[in-house]
Formats: structure tokens, sequence, C-alpha cells
């Protein structure tokens, strides 16, 4: 198990690069894309600018302002928006405070792992079955889960300070 701590004491005082008043925190980083906390501040921004990845920006709390492109909108917590890759955006708040997820996947779009994600072999040679179109899908599997014994209230260490 791997419980990552993010929200306040552990975000980094500045903000990503072209921002003012927005503080943050990775999550998770590694080939395939990131996951970062950010908080907005009251007047924070994050000034426009343009990505080569695609990414979804997940208000959870708060409100503020986005720019994709040439529009501008409202959002508040509950609302996620697509900055899709190579598009100008940007995010900035007013007289409240945001709070927001942001999830940046590798690349524009999913063309290098097309048909992993559906169950579909690829060969790489351009040999035959290379056409995704005549590949077949896998069959799923037979499977299930285990049985997930139930805590009673006496199995958890009250000394610890845990909830129960």
């Amino acid at each position: 198990m791997v419980i990552r701590p993010f929200g306040v004491g552990h975000r980094r005082p500045d903000g990503p690069a072209g921002s003012h008043g927005v503080q943050g925190q990775p999550i998770h980083a590694d080939g395939r894309g990131v996951v970062s906390e950010l908080a907005f501040g009251r007047k924070a921004m994050i000034e426009a600018h343009t990505n080569p990845n695609t990414t979804w920006f997940v208000v959870i709390e708060g409100g503020g302002f986005v720019q994709v492109g040439d529009e501008v909108t409202r959002v508040a917590a509950g609302e996620a928006v697509l900055w899709p890759a190579g598009t100008v955006h940007g995010a900035w708040t007013e007289l409240s405070e945001m709070r927001a997820i942001v999830v940046e996947f590798a690349g524009a779009d999913d063309a290098a792992v097309r048909g992993v994600l559906d169950g579909k072999i690829q060969l790489a040679d351009g040999g035959p079955g290379a056409d995704p179109e005549a590949i077949p899908s896998v069959a799923p599997g037979d499977g299930r889960l285990e049985p997930h014994p139930t805590p009673g209230r006496d199995d958890y260490d009250r000394s610890s300070g845990e909830p129960y």
C-alpha cells in the first residue's frame, strides 16, 4: 500500500513556472503522466501557456476561472476542465480560493498504448495482424475477488489513534 500525503503542510511554497499565489504538490509522476494538487490563493494565477500533453484540471474545492483557447469560463468544485495538448490554457482566482487535482497524460493522446487498453494484440514489426482493425479482441478471463474479511471494532489498536 502506498499513501502519499498532500494538502496543507505538504505543498511547495512556489507553484508551477509562470504562476503566482499557487502552491502545489506532486502526488505521482512517471512516464505515463503526472498527478498533482494545486492550491490557489485569492488573486492567484497560472499564466496562459501551452503544453504538449493532454491535461485534466479537476476542481475539488472553491472555484475560479479557466481559459482554454479563446474561451474563458467560471469553474467550481465538482467540475473538471479538459486542457487539450497544444492548446493555450490557464487558471486563476479573484476573490475566492480554489484547489484542484491536475492529471497530465504523456502526449497528446493514447496512440502509444491504443489497443493495449482494449485488450488487443499489436505487432510492432508491422507484420501480419498489425492492422488494428484486423486484430480480434482478447476474450476476458474468468476471475473473482477473494472475500475480504470485515474487521470488527475490536480488531483495531485504539492506542495508535486509528479511527474505528
